[in-house]
């Protein structure tokens, strides 16, 4: 364990110099071109680190990478590199190392996760059993890598999120989400001369968004938050179409199963009106026991290593640990970069830590891929 960490905090120079490459390698998940150019330089950077070259999987245009090492069924270590950031982004918020911070546009949510990820396996006599994959488009809800990602995880016995933790705590639960898009038809009319001849959307949207609120269930840990509302052509026109988007975080399928069919059978107000709904669940909850008996494992090595006591705490975000934690494979996130503000102005990674986090991670896969103790079995989704 001390060998591990030594040889981590040693490699902290070339951790900060691949994570300024990245960085630099502007990747926002609606650019397929930015996106294809950070692939190309994650792979050069997995394939320095690791002595092997990833596949190259491709959907929609859109790339992902993997690698796999002997069976690579034991463990998989699962990342992003998207981020939010539209290209430019770096002549405001440029990368920068300064006071015992890093800073740049998706250090924290994820490259630097990224980063540690490989120079974690570098450490590592024997990688048989490991497989890695790191897609391109997790911040837009895996729509093309979510098949793929589950497909590896249900072939592998544990998976570990390299997503940026909590406030250095390790995310043991997470929410599950869903999204709803809302479009109401009515009819459209003169608002001065015969607005009884028109079916207001505006007014039905109202209803809607009290109607969509009402679904949320504090003490279950359910959210309903009606976002993005439009309605209307003009001042003096009755609106004939409105649209609103819904956000839905819940702490466990049955609830996630409950709003669905709740939000579906919501009738509408006004006569004439009419609703329709698209969309659904997206990522299925992590619960707190698909990652209980890894966060035991990370705990007792974060003390081995000298690092002191190690936390864990739920959060209402989705990561594609969702994903496999979802298909039953015990899943520990929020193992990447100690900062915080994703996607915000203050992005920022704690360098301290870098080498400290890279080290936890590869005890764990040491640990995961040994006889003993064995990797935990699987967990109903």
């Amino acid at each position: 364990m001390t060998t591990i960490a030594t040889a981590l905090r040693a490699a902290l120079p070339t951790l900060l110099a691949d994570i300024e490459e990245l960085v630099r390698t502007e990747s926002p998940s609606d650019d397929l071109a930015a996106v294809t150019d950070c692939a190309r330089v994650v792979a050069g950077l997995g394939t320095r680190l690791t002595g092997a070259e990833p596949e190259w999987i491709e959907g929609s245009g859109r790339p992902a990478l993997r690698w796999r090492f002997g069976s690579g069924n034991r463990v998989l270590l699962l990342g992003h590199f998207d981020t939010v950031w539209p290209v430019g982004s770096l002549a405001r918020h440029p990368f920068e190392v300064a006071g015992g911070r890093l800073t740049g546009p998706g250090s924290f949510d994820m490259k630097a996760g990224v980063v540690q990820l490989f120079h974690a396996l570098s450490v590592l006599d024997d990688l048989d059993g490991v497989s890695v994959l790191l897609t391109g488009d997790e911040e837009i809800g895996a729509p093309t890598s979510r098949t793929l990602i589950e497909d590896e995880a249900r072939r592998t016995g544990a998976a570990l999120v390299l997503e940026a933790s909590e406030g250095g705590a390790l995310k043991t639960a997470r929410k599950g989400m869903s999204g709803y898009e809302l479009t109401i038809a009515g009819r459209a009319a003169h608002a001065g001369l015969e607005p009884h001849r028109g079916i207001n959307t505006t007014t039905e949207l109202a209803h809607q968004v009290l109607a969509l609120s009402a679904l949320a269930d504090p003490a279950a840990g359910t959210t309903v938050t009606p976002t993005v509302a439009s309605s209307g052509t003009t001042r003096n026109t009755v609106p004939d179409t409105a649209r609103l988007l819904v956000d839905v975080r819940v702490a466990t399928a049955a609830e996630q199963d409950r709003v669905d069919r709740a939000v579906h059978n919501l009738p509408p107000m006004a006569d004439g009106a009419s609703l329709t709904f698209s969309g659904g669940p997206n990522r299925p909850p992590l619960p707190a026991v698909a990652s209980a008996e890894l966060f035991e494992l990370a705990r007792g090595h974060y003390a081995e290593l000298g690092f002191g006591p190690l936390r864990g705490v739920a959060v209402g975000g989705a990561s594609d640990g969702n994903l496999t934690a979802g298909v039953g494979t015990p899943t520990l996130d929020g193992l990447g970069a100690v900062g915080g503000g994703a996607h915000a102005d203050d992005e920022h990674v704690v360098v301290a830590e870098l080498p400290r986090r890279a080290a936890l991670v590869a005890a764990l896969v040491a640990s995961l891929l040994s006889a003993s103790p064995a990797v935990p079995g699987r967990v109903e989704p």
